[in-house]
């Protein structure tokens, strides 16, 4: 499955796997839009990352028990988390392969 197919969900998912330790909201929005810029940056300024898009994001995966932390600290996967963003980075692998 190509990055542009894949849920904001697991995009962080995967961009807090890449990172590969905890990392800081700044650290976090800065991976995302560099890997996927075209899904976090400001819809009207395009070269600008928008930090609003993560917000629901990490709430909900908090809550499904993918991550823990929060803005004011760092943000870590669990071992469920890092399980999902390893099956992500297969998919996005394997979609590489297909082109």
């Amino acid at each position: 499955m190509r990055p542009n197919k894949q849920s904001i969900n697991n995009l962080i998912l995967f961009c807090l796997y890449s990172l590969g330790k905890r990392s800081s909201i700044e650290e976090l929005v800065k991976k995302c839009f560099s890997l996927f810029p075209e899904r976090f940056s400001f819809s009207k300024i395009k070269k600008w990352p928008d930090s609003r898009k993560l917000d629901s994001s990490l709430r909900k995966l908090r809550k499904r028990k993918l991550i823990t932390g929060n803005p004011k600290t760092f943000f870590k996967l669990t071992n469920l988390g890092r399980k999902t963003a390893e099956d992500i980075a297969k998919t996005f692998r394997q979609g590489k392969l297909k082109i």
